[in-house]
């Protein structure tokens, strides 16, 4: 199944309190429940004014399915066309 990375600009995110983020997680997760098992979330990377997310879809609109459903941005959503690390190297 494709994956996609989804860049949510969020000002003041990397400021949101350890409640705040265990709401807004609660929220996606509700929503992800509600969409079935089509669509998931892999993690995310808070920064400070921005959210990097990476998901697991059968496509780019289901992406922007759950982030309308959910009230969260999803300013750019991108497939991963391929994923390297060090051992790419080798």
């Amino acid at each position: 199944m494709p994956k996609f990375v989804i860049e949510r600009e969020m000002p003041g995110a990397g400021s949101l309190s350890p409640d705040q983020l265990k709401a807004a997680s609660q929220k996606s997760c509700s929503v992800l429940a509600e969409m079935g098992p089509s669509i998931q979330w892999v993690e995310s990377f808070v920064t400070d004014d921005k959210l990097y997310c990476i998901y697991v879809a059968p496509d780019e609109q289901a992406v922007r399915t759950h982030a309308a459903r959910g009230g969260f941005p999803a300013n750019r959503v991108a497939r991963v066309a391929t994923v390297i690390d060090p051992t790419t190297a080798e």
